[in-house]
């Protein structure tokens, strides 16, 4: 029998010998490595918490004691030790687990999380709520190493630091940002400082010495800077934390005696935990980026499918990118953390003095791309679409109201399937169409996206390419980009009964919806748009002194701010009808994108049958 078989929850858990932990944290690595290799999902950093997550739930009581985890990549063995291992097979499935923190999913998960950054901040709101109602109950955040990139973390540690509130941060450092060599002498005395009369001692000697108006608080200050001398985390200490490491992240019982002796601690401490990102898997060990957030796999042999058929969009975005920057050395690429998933890993290989990975930190990037543009050079910010909310007063501000070009490539846009809510990149039309002076376009297919990066660069002007996650159409790609007209359509198909409006990726979809039409003997007219801003009024004014009277307008983005609302407002007033397929007023679920576009009617087939019940 398995020892994972006898634990359902913490408590069972806590019923365990201390020398069946580390069995218990192989078999719950296996149980990711299993799960994962079939659904896809954040298999590295996942493994690298097992340990920690093991002690947390050891030493600290949930629910009643919040539990805060960064980003989420690393909670899969969280959710297997609350409640959830049996419906674990369903992770990232359609109706299925959540591949992160989900309020709704379970009453362990406090504080729901997809983006990076937030725990501290978090962490922070509990342990204040919780003084403020005098209720009894733990704060635990745990924040990757990377996601201290992000500033939104500094701001959370000041303002705990000020605040002085008891709770606990554990910095999980899997040697990516601020590694340091862990040893037998800096393990001793990371227990020795959690000991009770170790504290006592040092807040009594700094006690007497702030007597001394003379010298007594440069004297404190002393004691201070000679201890976080011998320790790292002086930085942590002068923000107010009492800091605990570096400690092995991989020694479950070790790591029970700290927490342990930390729990009680008052203020805010933090504890330093080095770990291994992929631990316990060979193939993620070795390369902890591929592993990172991977699809199906071979859990033997840690091989991953090979895509087949089309370049994915990301592709071609990367290769036009070092090609127009081989051309022109003014031509510089930002991505916030995200290098081999916005494809500029490339240009980051061919031009390293001209690439610059700012870490998770987006709203930098984007006035640090917007200084750029006003010094001379060509910057272009590639980003996630949904990470990009993060920026939009940096955006607004920085950028668009100096008319600086920058050029906001937004890859993942659209649904992005397993990831869910937190990640698709649903509202970019809507949160850059009200923007003055930025240009805002989605091209049809891939070869599109090549003219459209062209035409950027020759605006002069501030924009944005939001394109979708995944392979291309297949269409053969131009040898060399051209430069579109800025807020022209195209007509993709003459047509006189119905007119069907489409944008970026959902071109194709109206072009194969116009197919069916016309086996019911409806004649569609296809345009592409192109541009959601400028915004091609005139061709919309032509279909309809044509004689059109029906229009469908179809993009992958919240139908609030998108491109229907803003052909609706230009036929208000008409005898036209107006229908609009896109995304609900809602946050998508996760699940596999062909199910989320057939529910979301994002299909050929319901574009027809939106045309044919129209009237």
């Amino acid at each position: 029998m398995k020892i994972f078989d006898k634990v359902n929850n913490p408590q069972d858990l806590k019923k365990l010998k201390k020398e069946e932990l580390p069995k218990l944290a192989e078999e719950i690595r296996q149980e990711i490595i299993n799960t994962v290799s079939k659904n896809g999902g954040h298999l590295a950093p996942s493994l690298g918490a097992v340990d920690l997550t093991v002690a947390m739930h050891y030493v600290f009581n949930s629910p009643k004691d919040k539990s805060i985890w960064d980003v989420g990549h690393q909670a899969y063995s969280h959710k297997l030790l609350t409640e959830r291992k049996n419906k674990f097979k369903t992770l990232r499935v359609h109706n299925g687990l959540s591949g992160f923190p989900r309020r709704a999913e379970s009453e362990y998960d406090c504080f729901g999380v997809g983006h990076s950054s937030t725990s501290i901040s978090a962490a922070l709101g509990f342990a204040v709520a919780r003084d403020l109602k005098d209720e009894n109950y733990k704060v635990v955040a745990v924040i990757g190493d990377g996601s201290m990139t992000g500033g939104l973390a500094f701001e959370g540690l000041q303002n705990a630091g000020h605040l002085k509130k008891d709770m606990l941060v554990i910095l999980n450092d899997n040697e990516m940002f601020i590694s340091q060599k862990v040893g037998a002498v800096a393990g001793y005395f990371a227990k020795l400082l959690t000991i009770g009369m170790v504290k006592t001692v040092e807040n009594k000697v700094m006690k007497t010495v702030s007597r001394f108006h003379s010298f007594g608080s440069p004297f404190g200050k002393l004691i201070k800077r000679v201890k976080v001398m011998l320790f790292p985390g002086m930085l942590f200490e002068e923000m107010g934390f009492t800091y605990i490491g570096p400690v092995q992240g991989h020694d479950v019982n070790n790591l029970i005696t700290i927490l342990s002796n930390i729990k009680d601690m008052k203020g805010p401490v933090l504890l330093h935990a080095i770990t291994k990102k992929g631990k316990g898997y060979k193939p993620a060990e070795e390369d902890p980026t591929r592993f990172h957030g991977v699809g199906k796999f071979n859990p033997l042999t840690g091989e991953t499918a090979k895509s087949k058929g089309a370049p994915s969009y990301t592709e071609i975005f990367s290769n036009t990118l070092v090609k127009m920057a081989q051309a022109n050395d003014k031509i510089v690429a930002i991505t916030a953390a995200m290098p081999e998933g916005t494809g500029v890993d490339k240009f980051a290989k061919e031009f390293p003095d001209r690439y610059f990975d700012v870490g998770i930190a987006e709203g930098h990037a984007v006035t640090f791309a917007a200084a750029l543009a006003a010094g001379g050079m060509h910057p272009v910010c590639a980003i996630y679409s949904t990470f990009m909310q993060r920026a939009i007063d940096n955006v607004i501000h920085d950028v668009a109201l100096q008319k600086l070009p920058v050029i906001f490539a937004l890859d993942r846009a659209g649904l992005v399937g397993e990831d869910g809510g937190t990640h698709h990149g649903a509202f970019d039309f809507s949160y850059l169409k009200y923007i003055p002076n930025l240009i805002v376009m989605s091209p049809a297919d891939e070869n599109e996206l090549q003219h459209m990066l062209k035409t950027a660069f020759n605006s002069n002007m501030p924009c944005a390419i939001r394109y979708p996650r995944g392979a291309g159409t297949g269409v053969a790609l131009d040898m060399a980009p051209s430069v579109l007209q800025i807020g022209k359509a195209k007509v993709m198909q003459e047509g006189k009964d119905i007119c069907l409006l489409g944008i970026g990726n959902q071109v194709d979809n109206c072009i194969k919806a116009s197919e069916m039409l016309g086996e019911k003997g409806i004649d569609a007219a296809v345009v592409n748009m192109r541009f959601l801003k400028p915004f091609d009024e005139d061709i919309i004014k032509d279909m309809l002194n044509a004689g059109i009277k029906k229009f469908i307008t179809v993009e992958e983005n919240a139908l609030l701010g998108g491109l229907g609302e803003s052909v609706k407002a230009l036929l208000c007033g008409s005898d036209a009808t107006v229908e609009c397929i896109g995304l609900p007023d809602k946050f998508v679920e996760h699940g596999n994108i062909k199910i989320l576009k057939e529910k979301y009617g994002l299909t050929a087939k319901n574009i027809a049958e939106t045309a044919l019940n129209m009237k």
